[in-house]
């Protein structure tokens, strides 16, 4: 999960790290995005 973190430019931090796993995981349910793993995310196809 630090990879988005860190592409976000964003401190490693637990609120961070917890932050853009629930904004990802909300993507998710949206269908934007597709979970392959837990923790792993992918655009849609």
């Amino acid at each position: 999960m630090t990879v988005p973190c860190r592409a976000l430019d964003h401190e490693l931090l637990p609120k961070n790290i917890e932050g853009t796993r629930a904004k990802l995981k909300r993507l998710v349910k949206l269908g934007i995005l597709t979970e392959a793993d837990t923790g792993s995310f992918t655009a849609k196809q």
